[in-house]
């Protein structure tokens, strides 16, 4: 059997985790029970779009809840305050100037599961979380994108 890669987490990102896989088992499944009584009371299953809808739904939750299990049991959370606050890392603020746009952007380098392009979260797997990370104040990286490629002036880095 091949061991699973363990994945990197910040401490908010595996407590965001834990914290589904809670809802999931003791609430959401109770709301699918409920759901599925009160469908089967409607009589015929073989015609019952409730109890295929209840049924359906339990199904995508108790995957949902695999899939947070192996996760947890695979994660590896990031001891931030371990780690040199001036070296961009997972757990890491980092402000950066895009050097041909002179255009200043703010990212949070975070593992994986938790990135979030909407709230400028990326991962340390992504091409610019790889670039930045290891870097220093100071410190110029050049990234290649789907466009080509940008550089990015690191002006800050920081811990949230």
């Amino acid at each position: 059997m091949a061991t699973k890669k363990k994945m990197l987490y910040t401490q908010e990102g595996y407590d965001l985790l834990v914290k589904e896989l809670d809802y999931l088992k003791k609430e959401k499944r109770e709301e699918i029970k409920e759901a599925i009584a009160v469908a089967r009371s409607f009589g015929d299953l073989s015609e019952n779009a409730e109890y295929d809808e209840a049924r359906n739904d339990q199904a995508k939750t108790e995957a949902r809840i695999a899939e947070l299990e192996e996760l947890i049991e695979n994660a590896l959370v990031v001891d931030e305050e371990a780690i040199d606050a001036s070296i961009a890392n997972i757990g890491s603020v980092v402000k950066v100037l895009d050097v041909e746009e002179k255009e200043e952007i703010e990212y949070s380098i975070v593992g994986s599961i938790e990135a979030d392009p909407f709230e400028n979260k990326i991962s340390d797997q992504s091409p610019i979380g790889k670039a930045l990370v290891g870097s220093r104040v100071g410190d110029v990286v050049t990234v290649e994108v789907p466009s080509g490629s940008i550089s990015l002036k690191i002006l800050e880095v920081s811990r949230r």
